[in-house]
């Protein structure tokens, strides 16, 4: 039951990591602000259809982080408490985000419109590439040791270091680490660009978001292929099932694909829900619902990498400071206690869903036009 409950959470994150990767449109849509918006009724119209959506996003970060908190919190100590400064300069660009939405067209604005602007692309660059590169460690591995026979040191009990002084940032020292991100920003630019023309009535704007999906696509798959096809052909950290002991497996991340079909084939359909819907977006130029093939697509891929970085016998948060400091599902979880109570809590996130889709409806019943922001409040 124990094992079950553990592996049963560890979906749950992975899920909540693909909505998460999938909520990134808004980001990538406001990297977009000035590459597509040129003129200031089309930033306003950009600014405004992500505006509607930006709180999914922010929500869905700190949920992310707290289902990590309550279910492997030595993760959570690890990672947020040693690697701060890249954590911190994530959640600080979404604090700007939010700042930027709200502030942007008050009244007597001494920073002016175009600063505000300027921070929601700051962190429509910042967020997107930042994550790919804090995800990314789960398949590279960070810089920290594990020592749990420090919790009977009343002076310092702490259990987890950091190897070096740059605490996360040493994570932009590793090639792999930037594809990633690199990766994960070009597919929010991607989603964003599917985002606007599903959502914005302007002919002009919308032909240069079919443009924009399609110069965005090709570097993602540059990069996503490129992180992909390294990441199947290399040493993977893999535990054995007796000892516990971590140890580097070949082609490890490969055999778990291989091993786990029904996870293979959610990442196969996950890759060409997301190739069908900027394929079909950009051939057909009537076309605007590629956001939701590209969306569930980006969900079901996500999901599927971050379940073969944990299932299987796999460390999923590796250390290169100390192999066997390494944290897999069993060695830094809660107590079967604690994820018990929880799993009975998480029978309500369908609801939550189910409100989500329906808060999503009601605002996107139809497309933006520049004369609704005339009649209506905006931002």
């Amino acid at each position: 039951m124990y094992t079950f409950l553990q592996q049963y959470w560890w979906a749950i994150i992975s899920l909540l990591g693909g909505i998460l990767v999938f909520l990134l449109f808004v980001q990538g849509g406001n990297s977009l602000l000035f590459c597509l918006g040129k003129t200031d009724e089309h930033r306003k119209l950009m600014v405004n259809s992500t505006g509607r959506k930006w709180e999914f996003t922010f929500t869905t970060l700190v949920t992310f982080g707290g289902a990590f908190f309550a279910s492997f919190p030595l993760f959570y100590s690890t990672s947020f408490g040693g690697a701060y400064w890249l954590w911190m300069i994530i959640l600080f660009s979404f604090v700007l985000q939010a700042v930027s939405y709200e502030f942007q067209g008050k009244a007597g604005n001494l920073l002016g419109k175009k600063t505000y602007q300027s921070l929601l692309v700051l962190n429509g660059v910042a967020g997107p590439f930042l994550l790919g590169a804090a995800v990314a460690t789960f398949f590279t591995g960070s810089d920290f040791y594990i020592d749990k026979a420090n919790m009977t040191d009343m002076a310092m009990p702490v259990i987890s270091h950091w190897g070096n002084g740059w605490h996360g940032l040493d994570a932009l020292a590793n090639v792999w680490n930037i594809v990633l991100g690199l990766a994960v920003f070009f597919l929010s630019r991607v989603l964003g660009a599917l985002y606007f023309i599903n959502s914005i009535d302007d002919g002009e704007l919308v032909g240069r978001c079919r443009k924009a999906v399609l110069n965005n696509a090709a570097l993602f798959l540059v990069f996503f292929l490129a992180f992909l096809v390294r990441t199947l052909i290399a040493e993977g950290f893999a535990v054995n099932p007796d000892t516990q002991a971590i140890y580097m497996e070949p082609y490890k991340y490969l055999t778990n694909l291989i091993e786990m079909p029904a996870v293979a084939s959610a990442f196969l359909v996950g890759v060409l829900l997301v190739l069908f819907g900027i394929g079909k977006t950009v051939l057909r130029p009537s076309f605007d619902k590629g956001i939701w093939f590209a969306g569930s697509g980006t969900v079901l891929t996500v999901f599927s990498l971050l379940l073969i970085a944990g299932y299987n016998g796999t460390a999923y948060y590796p250390s290169t400071a100390d192999l066997q400091s390494s944290l897999t599902l069993s060695n830094s979880c809660s107590s079967e206690f604690t994820l018990r109570t929880m799993a009975y809590v998480s029978i309500l996130i369908p609801f939550v869903i189910a409100y989500i889709f329906y808060a999503w409806r009601s605002l996107n019943k139809k497309k933006i036009t520049g004369k609704e922001l005339e009649e209506e409040h905006s931002y």
